[in-house]
């Protein structure tokens, strides 16, 4: 069966009689088996997602299939599944099974989604490579010796490499624009609160987004589009009117464009600058007005995510600690020593070292000087970043100074930090962003371009990124 780009090929294949949706997931089931070496997914709901298949063409043949009707998709680790494995990758949730769906999840089911299976992460989110979870590393399938990206790594690895038509990941501070930059798909951040949180589980929870990874802007567009909107379980979800993103993917006005002079600075490789100038000079031969920025506050992104993003973490994984569900450490004697065990045992290495350095900035001594002032800084960097969007629509950045990494290439966490440079702007903004293809570099890996636009944008973020996609096109697929 043909590699399929686009829910609308397989829509208009299923209309024609090409295929059947039972067919259709048969096919990825072998190529998820094929490729099971690259580690992506952690369960497969074989049998379950081939009933559904079979339902589903029996409404195709009734007029009744909803929107969704021949997209297989995988879930990250995250988010809540009735009555399947959730472990957010980590040992401390050991054994746990959803109560519950997710609002976002539970939107696509009611529209005719499959659902393939539960996808690998960085434990709890927290990390830059996939490196950290608790079923192993996840490969890259450019480069099977490189990291696919993270948090959202095995998420991005499965639909780059054709084992479903999409994924729904999680994104605090890029974890699902990094990893599409590093496997060439699409990666959607929308903006904070557009899609109910109900039902993913908490890194930091003034950032935390659910995003998707896909393989067109259009398919990101339209998962968009189902899962966003007002939910009664979730008071912190915007109440605004979601607008028909699928249908509005034409520019109607060029939008204006800048970009931040840190894209073309130090530390970014050579072969991501010269493919982000040439995307700049397409932009300025098509008729657009595009201009250099300087953003002033660029030294202080990194040091105020990770303070705020701990101490957030601190608070929301302190329910993880071994009594109610989850892992219970054997080797305890009273009370206290079972959490201290527990979480000890439970928690791996980054995650502790996150959940240390968020109790630390928020403890009496230190909460004024670091995360108050953290939360001060934040504000700044969302006024400029906000000012600078209200002056050109689309601001443009790479998605990562570098292109993937080898795995194990980052051992001290500073180095692992920094390649989160140029996308936790946009989470501290609480602003939209995505990552699309921007070609390959001399290894043939993929490179991204990063695009961010105003708070509830993403109609114009799309539309522009669909343009700009068809001028970058680049076949994301990986060989059979």
């Amino acid at each position: 069966m043909r590699n399929y780009d686009s829910l609308i090929d397989i829509q208009g294949d299923l209309a024609s009689g090409t295929i059947s949706c039972e067919g259709l997931v048969k096919s990825y089931l072998e190529r998820i088996e094929e490729k099971k070496h690259l580690n992506a997914f952690i369960e497969v709901y074989e049998q379950e997602a081939l009933l559904q298949a079979k339902a589903i063409d029996r409404k195709l043949q009734d007029g009744t299939a909803g929107r969704l009707a021949g997209m297989v998709l995988g879930l990250k680790d995250v988010l809540c599944h009735k009555d399947h494995g959730l472990q957010a990758s980590s040992k401390i949730l050991d054994g746990f099974k959803s109560q519950f769906t997710s609002s976002a999840v539970q939107k696509l089911i009611d529209e005719d989604v499959i659902i393939i299976g539960r996808q690998s992460c960085d434990e709890f989110a927290m990390g830059s490579s996939n490196e950290t979870s608790i079923y192993g590393k996840v490969l890259n399938p450019h480069d099977e010796e490189r990291v696919p990206g993270g948090s959202s790594g095995a998420s991005a690895s499965a639909v780059a490499a054709n084992l479903c038509l999409a994924s729904l990941g999680s994104d605090t501070g890029g974890s699902v624009r990094q990893p599409a930059a590093f496997c060439g798909v699409i990666g959607l951040k929308p903006t904070y609160s557009r899609i109910s949180r109900y039902g993913l589980t908490a890194y930091a929870s003034s950032f935390d987004t659910i995003g998707v990874i896909s393989r067109s802007v259009e398919d990101a567009a339209l998962l968009l589009e189902l899962m966003a909107g007002k939910d009664d379980f979730d008071s912190t979800v915007s109440q605004k009117e979601v607008p028909a993103y699928s249908q509005s993917l034409k520019i109607e006005q060029k939008p204006t464009v800048a970009y931040l002079k840190s894209a073309l600075g130090e530390g970014v490789e050579p072969k991501v600058k010269e493919q982000f100038l040439a995307t700049l000079t397409r932009l300025k031969e098509e008729g657009y007005q595009v201009e250099e920025v300087e953003f002033s506050l660029l030294d202080h992104l990194l040091p105020t995510y990770y303070i705020l993003t701990t101490a957030e973490a601190s608070s929301n994984l302190s329910r993880f600690d071994g009594v109610k569900y989850g892992y219970r450490s054997e080797s305890t004697e009273a009370l206290e020593s079972m959490y201290k065990k527990s979480r000890f045992e439970g928690f791996g290495e980054e995650v502790r070292k996150r959940i240390m350095l968020g109790t630390f900035v928020l403890s009496a001594g230190y909460f004024d000087a670091y995360y108050a002032k953290a939360q001060k800084v934040r504000r700044l960097i969302r006024d400029e970043t906000l000012a600078l969007l209200a002056k050109y629509e689309m601001l443009l950045l790479p998605t990562s100074a570098s292109t993937a990494f080898k795995i194990g290439e980052h051992q001290d966490s500073l180095s692992m930090y920094m390649t989160d440079l140029f996308t936790v702007q946009a989470s501290l903004a609480g602003i939209p962003a995505i990552s699309i293809p921007n070609g390959v570099d001399d290894a043939k890996l993929p490179i991204g371009l990063q695009i961010m636009a105003a708070p509830f944008e993403e109609t114009k973020l799309l539309a522009f990124s669909k343009y700009l996609a068809s001028l970058n096109k680049m076949d994301v697929a990986i060989p059979l």
